[in-house]
């Protein structure tokens, strides 16, 4: 076993001196030792009850023979950090959780992982931690949080986000902004929709490393605590059969998760998540090999903020094994590969059949390609990323002005002053992994436009990122970014910009000499960084490379 590296032999007396004082008995120094990597914190709503799963996992592993060392990890709450500078540090903070994973479990031998996730980028960072430590490992989220309820309907977050323009428009009253915000989220877990913490502990589910039932269990259920329990124990016989996370991550694997991510509409951050773990275990994954599964399957669920169907719902129906299920009916995902429990053959045979409403049976999607979209042209040679299935049909193919605007807040300030007209391209720009740096997200700008009912005539492109909870005709990702001499830092105010989401592209209508003139006159903007944030923007590739460091 690894562990034995610190407690076998005259020479490891010390280390086995500091195991007892732990409290640890000769019974328990000899049995395999497993690592609990929980990100509890009393800060996020959808990590405040880990605490509650990480003693059910570790009953689990006493159960199964083990001993278990628990440790946290940071975490950052996109929505408590959206639309300030705190948002700059959320993706960076992905590469810092899967870094500080790799100093714990390199200076502190342990033979096997269970990783407690729940929300944005801990989920990721967890999975690039697995792949880079290799050892037998399981996850296991604290599950999303029950939708709101205001006026007689179900919301979410994004609908209360979307109030805040409402309200900016005069259409919201101060009382009901109050009312809604007690309502929109009614306890713990990750928030209700499909946003990105619960996109990527459902394709944490849907890869193989973690258990039916991860993605789509409500963080308030017993049923949770039951799952958290299993796998505690089913840890220890992924250590008993030596598999590890290199065995079951293949490229099959990728491609299982990328068909049910088009399949349910994921957030568009799921792109930048799985090229980073792909890159991280050494499976070779472009934004090019997203777009041709998108371009083959169907989307067959419609979740929030996309539609009225909650991630719960999508539980209640039989979850992620389902979605698979019916996938495979149509032969798109690979069967016979290995999961933490089995093979994805016998979780899709076990699972029941698409109920038609919540999943849709595949000859009836919502629409023959995948809920996301990869958009090349001009502007974004390298790629750019939008939720296609969130996108209202009339916005699908958008020609319009753009609007520009250096910073995320310089555009909010002109949402929500009246000055965006419908018709109009918003164009965000030096807010990439660089140029922000951090690619913030920004729901404030997208969820503005909606509340103050330009979300069907406006459209919205920019170098950083959207939460899984936006909505609309908003395009992120766009490669090149302004700071590493894109053409979005090149645009104008008035110029031209098509959007053709149905035909995949994005260009900027004006003529080559005048962009060379533009590119000769050109000045990347300087900004004062230091600490994390100035090496991160120094390491950090485009965000059509996952966002990862420069090795």
């Amino acid at each position: 076993m690894r562990s034995d590296q610190i407690k076998e032999g005259a020479n490891r007396a010390p280390q086995r001196a500091l195991l007892r004082a732990l409290g640890l008995t000769d019974s328990e120094i000899k049995r395999p030792f497993v690592a609990v990597v929980c990100s509890a914190s009393d800060y996020i709503p959808g990590h405040k009850h880990l605490r509650d799963i990480s003693e059910a996992v570790k009953a689990g592993i006493r159960y199964a023979g083990g001993v278990p060392f628990e440790f946290q990890t940071i975490g950052v709450c996109d929505g408590i950090a959206m639309n300030h500078r705190g948002m700059k540090y959320s993706l960076c903070s992905r590469e810092l959780i899967a870094d500080s994973i790799e100093v714990m479990l390199t200076a502190h031998p342990l033979d096997a992982v269970v990783f407690i996730p729940n929300c944005d980028k801990i989920v990721p960072g967890m999975l690039m931690a697995a792949c880079r430590m290799n050892l037998p490992s399981i996850f296991v989220s604290g599950g999303p949080m029950l939708p709101g309820e205001f006026h007689g309907e179900r919301i979410g977050f994004s609908e209360m986000s979307e109030a805040v323009g409402s309200h900016a428009a005069g259409k919201m009253s101060d009382e009901d902004l109050r009312e809604m915000e007690e309502a929109a989220c009614p306890g713990c877990g990750s928030c209700s929709g499909m946003y990105t913490a619960n996109s990527m502990n459902c394709l944490t589910e849907a890869i193989g490393l973690a258990l039916p039932g991860n993605g789509t269990i409500p963080a308030v259920y017993s049923k949770r605590i039951r799952l958290a329990k299993q796998a505690g124990e089913q840890v220890m016989q992924l250590l008993k059969d030596n598999r590890r996370p290199s065995d079951i991550l293949t490229k099959e694997a990728f491609r299982n998760a990328l068909r049910s991510e088009m399949a349910l509409g994921c957030s568009t951050n799921t792109v930048l998540h799985l090229t980073a773990i792909a890159h991280e275990i050494g499976v070779p994954l472009t934004i090019d090999d997203i777009d041709k599964i998108s371009r083959t399957t169907p989307q067959i669920c419609k979740l929030n903020p996309a539609g009225k169907i909650f991630i719960t719902d999508l539980g209640k129906v039989g979850g992620i094994p389902a979605v698979m299920k019916e996938l495979a009916r149509r032969d798109l995902l690979s069967l016979d590969i290995p999961t933490v429990d089995g093979t994805v053959r016998s979780r899709v045979e076990a699972a029941p059949e698409a109920d038609g409403t919540v999943i849709r049976k595949i000859d009836n999607p919502y629409r023959e390609d995948g809920g996301i979209a990869i958009l090349k042209g001009n502007l974004a040679p390298e790629g750019s990323v939008v939720k296609q299935g969130a996108v209202a049909p009339e916005m699908m193919h958008h020609v319009g002005p753009a609007r520009c605007f250096d910073s995320e807040e310089d555009a909010i300030t002109a949402i929500q002053g009246g000055q965006i007209k419908a018709g109009d391209v918003i164009v965000i720009r030096y807010e990439g992994p660089k140029g922000g740096p951090g690619m913030r997200e920004m729901l404030a700008p997208t969820s503005s436009l909606t509340g103050m009912g330009l979300g069907s005539s406006v459209a919205l492109i920019t170098d950083g990122r959207f939460s899984g909870a936006t909505r609309g005709a908003a395009i992120g990702h766009v490669s090149p970014e302004a700071a590493a001499g894109g053409l979005i830092g090149l645009v104008h105010d008035g110029d031209t910009i098509d959007v053709d989401i149905a035909g995949r592209s994005l260009n900027l209508r004006v003529d080559d000499a005048e962009i060379e003139k533009r590119r000769a006159a050109w000045k990347a903007p300087e900004k004062e960084l230091t600490g994390y944030i100035k090496r991160y923007a120094k390491l950090v590739t485009s965000g059509s490379r996952g966002a990862v460091f420069e090795e």
